[in-house]
């Protein structure tokens, strides 16, 4: 079951997640659905504060690969960056230039608790750092540039007085 994906101005999107501390069948029930909820909206990754869960937890998919992780530590990070075009679920149509480390480390549990550790690059290593800035409550608003920022600001406040 999808579940609904909170957006730009929900105060749950501002919020730190909680460590996971029990690892049972409701936290593998919400990555299920988190996945499910990510490919209805054809995301490439969702945290759980993106459908209203205060908890460490977060799903990507690249390139037909899946992965879950709770707890999710990023450990190292590469000295080589790139800035890319990010979108977000949570702010949908709107997309910004984010500067990111190409390469990371990252660390933390399956949704069963088994440890895992991966070294990342490209794609899978944005996404990651997308979804990990989620679960401390920061968005692509806050890791844009300036002007990038405004313009995101201004299209998004015209679309809500287009709505009323």
């Amino acid at each position: 079951m999808a579940l609904d994906i909170r957006t730009f101005g929900d105060p749950v999107l501002k919020s730190r997640a909680a460590p996971v501390k029990e690892f049972d069948e409701p936290l593998e029930r919400l990555a299920e659905e988190m996945l499910v909820t990510m490919r209805e909206h054809e995301g490439v990754g969702l945290a759980a504060n993106q459908v209203g869960r205060l908890k460490r937890i977060l799903v990507a998919a690249v390139e037909d690969e899946e992965f879950v992780i709770a707890n999710p530590v990023i450990e190292d990070r590469s000295e080589e960056t790139a800035k890319e075009v990010e979108g977000c679920l949570s702010i949908p149509g709107i997309h910004v230039g984010v500067e990111r480390p190409t390469g990371i480390t990252i660390s933390g549990s399956d949704a069963s608790g088994e440890p895992l550790r991966m070294e990342v690059t490209g794609l899978l290593a944005r996404v990651f750092q997308h979804e990990v800035d989620h679960l401390d409550g920061v968005t692509i608003l806050e890791r844009t540039d300036r002007e990038s920022r405004k313009a995101a600001m201004r299209e998004l406040r015209e679309r809500l007085l287009a709505q009323s």
